[in-house]
C-alpha cells in the first residue's frame, strides 16, 4: 500500500493559515502541535487533518512562494478529491477567499482554484465518474 500522508507547508502565520483550510475541512482537527528548530531557526508546528492525512504547518516562512503565473521551479499546486465541491466552493467564498473555477471536463470532473494565505494553490476536484478511463482522459 502507498499513499500520501501529509504535506509540509511553511507559512508566515499558522492562525492565519489555519482560516482556509478549517473553512475547507471542517471535519478535520489539530493533531498535534509544538515547537522546534529546523536548520538553527525557532518554528511553531502544526499538524491538521483527520486519521490517515494531515497538512504540516511550520511557522517558519520569510519570504513569498514562487509566482505560479511565472516559471520559477517550485510546487504549482496540489488538489483534494471532494464529493461536495459547490458547498466548500460556498464555504470558502463566503469566508473571503476567492475561487477561480478549472476547465474541468464536462460530465467527468469539476473544478475550482484557490489561493490560500501564504500563495499556495489548492485545487479541489469532483469526479462525476468512476471510470478511470474517463478521470484520466485529459
Amino acid at each position: 500500500m502507498l499513499y500520501l500522508e501529509h504535506l509540509n507547508l511553511v507559512v508566515k502565520d499558522i492562525p492565519q493559515a489555519l482560516k482556509f483550510y478549517q473553512v475547507a475541512f471542517p471535519h478535520w482537527r489539530i493533531r498535534g502541535e509544538g515547537q522546534s528548530t529546523w536548520y538553527g531557526k525557532p518554528r511553531r508546528w502544526l499538524h491538521f487533518g483527520d486519521d490517515d492525512i494531515y497538512l504540516a504547518l511550520s511557522d517558519h516562512g520569510e519570504s513569498d512562494i514562487r509566482d505560479n503565473r511565472a516559471f520559477q521551479v517550485g510546487l504549482s499546486h496540489f488538489a483534494f478529491v471532494t464529493n461536495e465541491l459547490t458547498n466548500i466552493t460556498q464555504r470558502l467564498m463566503a469566508a473571503g477567499f476567492v475561487g477561480v473555477q478549472g476547465d474541468g471536463a464536462a460530465g467527468v470532473r469539476n473544478n475550482t482554484y484557490f489561493i490560500d494565505s501564504d500563495g499556495y494553490e489548492i485545487e479541489l476536484v469532483e469526479y462525476l465518474t468512476a471510470d478511470i478511463g474517463q478521470k484520466n482522459d485529459y
